[in-house]
């Protein structure tokens, strides 16, 4: 009977050693930062962007995406000694495409939001836009405030999942409204007359007059919104978001991130690697 306690006894020790050692692994393979962990581990850092939003992203004649932003991902990705590898996609895809994992970060355009940091997690502003009109129309390149258009009679263009999408439809729900998959398609519309103007980031509006300077576009750039423009990152990385944080004052504080602006925002000669 004694020896049976003793064997008994060992049985249970083992049971609870080896139960221990289990608990102990899981703890150690379930990360804090998972998202910064992978990045070194795969040797890439995946950034998302729909590539047309000059002059923060664009697509040249040869396939390069350039711009603000495309510089900031740079900057990251040497900071982290990986390669950076650009997804691009509809605008509208990029928000679910960051929640799946599919990318490590958006550098798109991304207006911080109350909405959006429910989901995801945001770093900055490196931009303050805010909405405004493309248009060839003279009536609208006279408004000086949004409600003058807000009427049946007016069609106005927006890239869908922007919140320019969003501002028509809660601030002009009288005017029509076009979603469109991207920027140079929703110019397309106001060219061929088909929509009154584009509503989007007063930078889009500033730059699509210089692009196709023979198509009579106007800009109406008093700001109609104030929007912060931020790095969205996965909710689930305080590190990574520390991290992002820390690297984005460095450029502010030193003033990397000024000339940069400026570079993009003040030299038009960009435009020419542009299709």
């Amino acid at each position: 009977m004694r020896k049976a306690r003793v064997i008994m006894g060992l049985v249970l020790a083992v049971a609870l050693l080896s139960a221990c050692v289990h608990m102990t692994e899981t703890r150690v393979n379930v990360s804090a930062s998972p998202v910064i962990d992978r990045i070194p581990q795969k040797g890439e850092l995946v950034v998302g962007t729909d590539g047309n939003m000059p002059p923060l992203s664009m697509t040249t004649k040869e396939g390069e995406i350039i711009g603000l932003e495309a510089d900031l991902a740079r900057y990251m990705a040497k900071s982290m000694g990986v390669t950076l590898r650009f997804e691009v996609m509809p605008f509208s895809e990029l928000l679910p495409a960051l929640e799946a994992g599919k990318v490590d970060m958006i550098l798109s355009g991304v207006t911080i939001t109350p909405e959006r940091n429910l989901k995801v997690a945001f770093v900055g502003p490196y931009f303050i836009s805010g909405q405004a009109f493309l248009t060839n129309s003279e009536t609208i390149a006279r408004v000086k405030d949004a409600s003058d258009i807000d009427s049946p009679d007016t069609t106005l263009a927006a890239v869908k999942g922007t919140t320019s999408q969003i501002l028509v439809e809660e601030e002009l729900p009288k005017a029509k409204l076009v979603t469109t998959e991207d920027y140079d398609e929703a110019v397309d519309l106001v060219i061929q007359d088909k929509v009154d103007a584009l509503i989007a980031d007063y930078p889009i509006c500033l730059i699509y007059p210089l692009r196709r300077p023979v198509e009579g576009l106007v800009a109406v750039i008093a700001p109609l919104t104030y929007e912060p423009i931020g790095i969205a990152l996965p909710p689930n990385d305080p590190l990574l978001v520390n991290w992002v944080e820390n690297v984005l004052n460095m450029l502010k504080g030193s003033g990397e991130l000024k000339a940069l602006q400026k570079y993009w925002f003040k030299d038009a000669s960009w435009l020419e690697q542009l299709p």
